[in-house]
């Protein structure tokens, strides 16, 4: 059964197919169509707009969660840990023996930025190394999309768990080197790592840092040509 709406006199009308007509050979048989139009029962709607039919059910459903526990998560009073792989506040990376940043400042991380929020200052070291001045950040301008983690071939810069950053100033949105290093202190090490497995730097790469060499390996399930073999 199909159902049409006619706009030009608001009429309900209902097709029931019923049979195929015979038609000469080579031609499409046509159904056909019985149309039978509903009555239009207007005060039906009339009652509705008389008696608030449609309040007083949307009253109905609000009452009935005045009873039930809320599920509202009182924050901050009750925080929420954040997930493995979340895309939170930035970090750099240290090196564990030096201490060190492990960026070599190549720039990719602010190449790749679509939000040009990434900002590296290199200057050339004593051994005419190149050596990273300054790294910041305009976090109010970054979109969290992980560019900048994929592309870095060191793995220097992470996106951690922490998601309260919330200031009245927009200087402490403007992550410095020195912030961002602090950063991996606080949020990334194997220390914050026991209470919560996004925490953790290891954890982070080993699970969501990509890409990795066996993405770009063929799958044992690939279909491959191998030509024909000589004779």
């Amino acid at each position: 059964m199909l159902i049409y709406f006619n706009m030009e006199d608001g009429q309900t009308s209902i097709t029931t197919p019923v049979e195929l007509q015979a038609s000469p050979a080579g031609m499409q048989a046509s159904p056909k169509i019985v149309k039978r139009a509903e009555p239009d029962i207007w005060w039906k709607g009339f009652l509705k707009r008389i008696f608030f039919v449609e309040i007083l059910k949307g009253m109905s459903l609000t009452m009935s969660y005045m009873f039930k526990k809320p599920v509202t998560r009182q924050y901050p009073k009750e925080k929420r840990e954040s997930q493995p792989g979340f895309r939170g506040m930035h970090a750099l990376v240290r090196k564990p023996l030096t201490r060190r940043a492990r960026c070599v400042g190549c720039g990719l991380c602010a190449a790749v930025c679509p939000s040009k929020c990434i900002t590296i200052y290199t200057s050339e070291g004593k051994t005419h190394e190149k050596v990273v001045d300054r790294y910041e950040i305009e976090i109010l301008r970054c979109l969290f999309c992980g560019l900048c983690v994929e592309a870095c071939p060191f793995q220097a810069i992470v996106l951690t768990g922490h998601y309260e950053y919330a200031d009245a100033s927009k200087a402490s949105f403007r992550l410095t080197k020195e912030m961002l290093m602090d950063n991996w202190d606080k949020y990334m090490t194997e220390e914050t790592g026991i209470i919560n497995p996004a925490r953790n730097g290891k954890y982070y790469f080993n699970n969501f840092w990509a890409p990795r060499k066996n993405h770009f390996e063929t799958s044992a399930n690939q279909a491959v040509f191998k030509g024909k073999k000589a004779q």
